[in-house]
């Protein structure tokens, strides 16, 4: 069998590349060849991609041999570590057209030295303000465009962060304008442009979220698998409302984010393991989390997730990872616990590694018992509505990241999805709990598909017993109706149609990386094999008349202005009459505001029509985001509570 040859379409074969570094070579390159960019990285796609020492070199013709040499960190951070033979360079199409192939490097793992450089040399009065929306409310500290926090109360951005807000709103605001097809390396230049300017201003959030929209673009022109058209409007959305506000000098300190984790010392905690969870990113990172819950109820976590791919989440199923002075096994401490002194914790939970750590470990935990019993307290209903609450709606990072627990039995299957119903409160030495009456049906959806993982064969076992009573800590996803991501399961309670794991599992099963056996199940219940399997009930959110603005405001990104201004002239009272006959005027509202403008063009002084105004569409759009994304969220936290019809 001939083994192909790899090539620099296969990004994990280039090494990523700061946004800094891939604006210059753009910026370099003579306007005389700005079209001519886009086809030679498609002609490039198929050229092979040697490893020499120290780098990757891409042959780019008979003379042009390009040379990508990164650095400690294992990326390109500086524009002499890219190089080209032929004559040009390095103002050449090949190096251009090489760098703008690389993956987008993390400006937070691997440091820019002109960022340091520049944020030493600025003054206190250009900081970021910094902040989030924590699980005790927003922190107002102030951070420098190193992240250090100087501890002061936010303040209004200041002129240079309004200035770098303000180009990449017009940035953003011309790629949608544009729509994702006509998005090329020169218009995501611009944007990795203005991502570094964000950087060096101190506005983290927005910079995240633009390299997210570039790397998203990517994903949609080379249509990439596993792309969601739905994920790459999220981003525009955040980028775009996170720009929009601050430019016009919105205090908000929510909006500036934070750079990077500060993690604050904690004194003595003791924390008992809840779950493992493979990690397998789209920017090439992976490895394992595990998640912890303290004394005090706090969830927290400790990861091990480094630069790899897929092969690296499978095998860190027993990684062991250094916390100061003490080895820990993940597999070990997901079912069991530490007395860690010297603790230092980051502002989104994450447990710090320092020297000055050190840990003791604890008996094997059970999740019946102590903080562990406390995710199964309350209804999930009562839980979903609570943390729906609590979420940021304005920012996705924010969203549906708490654990939750409940008892479910399962009912069926719909593909890869469970689908169960929770159980009613009982007491442990009754007889086998009854679903809750007229409670929804929940979706359980695998975290993660990746054939390395266990999730899609886990559940598919699971969905094969209809009566199986099974304890989950998962998920909520936000974005789908009555929907679970489960991590983990376990046995409940006192059920005798339960799970019979082994001794060594301590009660639950990791779902990512514990297979699911036969023997595990117990004996069928002839009973359950004999009811109808139920149907999932409708989608609130599919089924209601905002699938007309969920269309539009989809076009508009992957077809651009003039897609949408088709669509309204095509469609005229059909986009808005069917919104208001269901009684959602508002959507109706900013729907037919985004169509008006997307037809709307101006004139100059002699009358003649002048270009559109980006900047007007462009709102017109975030408001139909906006009001999309809030309704779609309450359609969902009521299909918690409201019996299933069908």
């Amino acid at each position: 069998m001939t083994q192909r040859t790899p090539t620099i379409a296969d990004t994990d074969r280039l090494p990523p590349v700061l946004p800094r570094v891939a604006a210059m070579a753009v910026a370099a390159l003579p306007s005389r060849l700005h079209r001519r960019l886009d086809a030679t990285i498609e002609r490039l796609a198929g050229v092979p991609a040697d490893r020499v020492d120290g780098g990757v070199s891409v042959h780019c013709g008979p003379e042009a041999l390009v040379t990508l040499t990164p650095g400690p960190t294992g990326a390109v951070t500086d524009p002499e570590q890219a190089r080209c033979s032929c004559l040009l360079a390095p103002r050449c199409l090949h190096r251009t057209a090489v760098l703008a192939a690389c993956p987008v490097a993390d400006p937070t793992a691997h440091p820019d030295p002109a960022a340091r450089t520049a944020a030493s040399s600025t003054s206190d009065d250009t900081g970021a303000a910094a902040g989030r929306r924590g699980r005790s409310g927003r922190t107002g500290k102030s951070a420098g465009a190193d992240g250090a926090s100087v501890g002061r109360s936010s303040t209004a951005p200041t002129k240079a962060q309004r200035a770098a807000a303000a180009a990449l709103w017009r940035a953003a605001a011309a790629v949608l304008a544009a729509g994702a097809p006509a998005v090329g390396a020169v218009p995501q230049a611009e944007l990795l442009r203005a991502a570094h300017s964000a950087r060096l201003a101190g506005l983290p959030r927005a910079e995240s979220a633009t390299l997210q929209a570039v790397r998203g673009l990517r994903a949609h022109r080379e249509r990439q698998a596993g792309h969601r058209l739905a994920e790459l409007v999220e981003v525009l959305h955040d980028l775009l409302y996170v720009t929009g506000r601050l430019a016009a000098g919105d205090p908000d300190p929510a909006l500036v984010g934070i750079l990077r984790r500060a993690y604050q010392p904690d004194g003595t905690l003791e924390v008992y393991g809840v779950c493992r969870e493979p990690v397998i990113s789209t920017t090439g990172y992976a490895g394992v989390v595990t998640h912890l819950i303290a004394a005090d109820g706090r969830q927290l976590s400790f990861n091990d997730v480094k630069p790899g791919g897929p092969d690296r989440a499978r095998d860190c199923a027993r990684a062991v990872t250094e916390m100061g002075a003490v080895a820990v096994n993940h597999a070990v401490l997901a079912r069991g616990g530490l007395r860690i002194t010297g603790t230092t914790v980051s502002p989104d939970g994450r447990l710090g590694a320092g020297k000055g750590v050190r840990a003791t470990p604890l008996g094997k935990t059970d999740w019946s018992v102590g903080p562990l019993a406390e995710l199964f307290a309350r209804p999930l209903a009562e839980v979903v509505t609570a943390q729906l609450a609590a979420d940021d709606p304005e920012d996705p990072a924010r969203a549906g990241t708490a654990l939750v627990g409940c008892d479910l039995m399962v009912v069926g299957a719909v593909g890869d999805q469970v689908l169960a119903r929770e159980l009613a409160p009982g007491t442990e030495d009754g007889p086998d709990r009854t679903p809750v009456p007229d409670g929804p049906v929940i979706r359980l959806v695998p975290v993660d598909p990746h054939p390395v993982l266990a999730h899609v064969a886990n559940l598919r076992r699971l969905a094969s017993w209809p009566g199986l009573r099974i304890r989950v800590v998962g998920r909520l996803d936000p974005a789908r109706p009555s929907t679970l991501h489960p991590l983990a399961v376990g046995p409940v309670p006192g059920a005798v149609t339960t799970l019979r794991l082994p001794p060594d599992w301590h009660g639950r099963a990791d779902l990512g990386y514990d297979q699911l056996q036969g023997g595990h199940l117990p004996p069928r219940d002839p009973a359950a094999m004999a009811q109808p399997v139920l149907d999932a009930g409708v989608d609130a959110v599919a089924e209601s008349p905002l699938w007309r603005v969920r269309r539009l405001v989809e076009l508009a990104v992957s077809g651009g202005r003039r897609a949408v201004g088709e669509a309204a002239r095509s469609e005229g009272a059909e986009l808005a009459g069917p919104l208001r006959r269901a009684g959602f005027t508002t959507a109706a509202t900013v729907a037919a505001a985004l169509a008006h403008e997307s037809g709307r063009r101006g004139r100059d002084v002699f009358g003649r029509l002048a270009d559109p105004d980006p900047d007007r569409y462009a709102w017109a759009w975030l408001a139909a985001t906006a009001h999309l994304a809030a309704t779609e969220r309450e359609l969902i936290r009521s299909s918690w509570t409201v019996p299933p019809v069908g």
